[in-house]
């Protein structure tokens, strides 16, 4: 099978190509066009702000490219958010992003005793959701402090200081908030089930 990591200079790679190597794939990390057409299954991770992921994705010339994809695409933390049609990250303004989910990134709620960025494991409600084929309430790594509100597009729900998407998905486009390669055997689940996709 074919993977490509989607190399939007904004982000640890590393380890998530590791990740995927455990479970026997060897990931492509680009940032071409036609070598992320061609993959079987494209992941877009991210690190940092919405607004410098997006600055580099249109300067690599990636934003039509990604929004047309057809094969399963797989956003992880801000590759997530990327996939959302706004992100509320920047001071100066909404953040346009790739607009293929519904919905919109907010700053989470400010609660005592739980401060931002939200850090740690917790444990997430999935659905039905291929996605999670085989897990019962999982437990996953998160580091973030923006997040998609609850939505028809949910697959995942979480509750730091508010409930939130732990992840969305429409068509062939998913998205999870948490760092599966970062979350032992449930999150190696969830990469070996997005591989394993029909779709």
């Amino acid at each position: 099978m074919s993977l490509v990591i989607v190399n939007t200079r904004v982000a640890n790679l590393a380890s998530v190509d590791f990740a995927f190597r455990r479970l026997g794939i060897t990931p492509v990390i680009s940032a071409d066009p036609q070598v992320i057409r061609n993959a079987e299954r494209v992941v877009l991770p991210g690190v940092g702000t919405a607004a410098a992921a997006m600055r580099s994705l249109r300067t690599l010339a990636l934003v039509d490219t990604l929004q047309g994809l057809s094969q399963p695409v797989l956003g992880v933390c801000l590759g997530m958010q990327m996939l959302t049609e706004v992100s509320a990250e920047s001071a100066d303004g909404a953040i346009e992003c790739l607009g293929v989910i519904p919905g919109r990134i907010e700053r989470m709620a400010n609660a005592r005793n739980k401060p931002l960025p939200h850090m740690g494991w917790n444990q997430t409600q999935v659905s039905d959701h291929p996605l999670f084929a085989g897990l019962h309430d999982p437990w996953f790594y998160y580091v973030h402090s923006y997040a998609a509100p609850v939505s028809e597009f949910s697959i995942a729900q979480c509750e730091y200081t508010q409930a939130f998407s732990g992840a969305i998905a429409r068509d062939n486009f998913m998205g999870v908030q948490f760092h599966p390669e970062r979350s032992g055997t449930d999150g190696a689940r969830v990469l070996k089930n997005f591989l394993e996709l029909s779709c």
